[in-house]
């Protein structure tokens, strides 16, 4: 009876210790195959062109099509690019295509590929001057421009911009005048000269394409 209590016994210790190397394995496969990582996942980013070293040919974009200016200045390396109404009119180049390089500021040549690429363009059908009239932009002005052929556009931006201006149709027509830029002043007052100081501005204008 003894003998058989002994065995009882050993193979209960046995049976306990098979179970426990089964629990070990067991909570052991729960583990993940890779711990999950915490970095984030890198994304492909577009970087700007890196001028700060670098320079680039420009070409000469005289003549060309405004549009096709810019994209050969961008093939170039250049991408810090502006355009202006070469005419002094204060025209925008709302669509590239529609106008043309008179010439531009620097010149072709090699230049920092971050320099400020400035195209003086006019539309099309019209002709380059002789000058480009629209280089700068004009300051406020403290005593009364001569506004004489300048757009109603320019002469407003001379002007503070509290000034209370009027500008009606120099012709018979009494046309309102709404597209500033076609537009120019054919009378003023005060005359040029005249200290301005918050008086009213009145000027009379017709169309580009008509005479006062």
């Amino acid at each position: 009876m003894r003998i058989k209590t002994i065995t009882l016994i050993a193979g209960a210790a046995l049976v306990l210790t098979l179970t426990a190397c089964e629990g070990g394995n067991k909570a052991g496969s729960d583990k993940p195959s890779a711990a999950r990582s915490t970095e984030p996942t890198a994304v492909a980013t577009t970087k700007a062109p890196d001028s700060d070293a670098e320079v680039g040919a420009l070409p000469d974009m005289t003549g060309k099509g405004l549009q096709s200016a810019q994209d050969q200045a961008q093939a170039a390396g250049f991408y810090n690019l502006h355009s202006h109404d070469a005419l002094g009119r204060g025209r925008m180049q709302a669509l590239d295509r529609n106008w043309k390089v008179c010439g531009q500021t620097p010149a072709a040549g090699e230049h920092p590929a971050d320099v400020k690429i400035d195209f003086a363009s006019v539309k099309l059908e019209e002709d380059c001057p002789g000058k480009d009239q629209g280089a700068s932009r004009p300051e406020t002005a403290n005593t009364m421009p001569d506004f004489s052929g300048k757009s109603v556009k320019v002469a407003r931006q001379a002007l503070d911009a509290s000034t209370s201006l009027t500008v009606t149709d120099a012709s018979p027509a009494g046309r309102m005048v709404l597209m500033e830029s076609n537009w120019q002043v054919c009378t003023q007052e005060p005359t040029a000269g005249t200290k301005l100081d918050g008086q009213p501005v009145t000027l009379t204008a017709v169309k580009f394409d008509e005479t006062c």
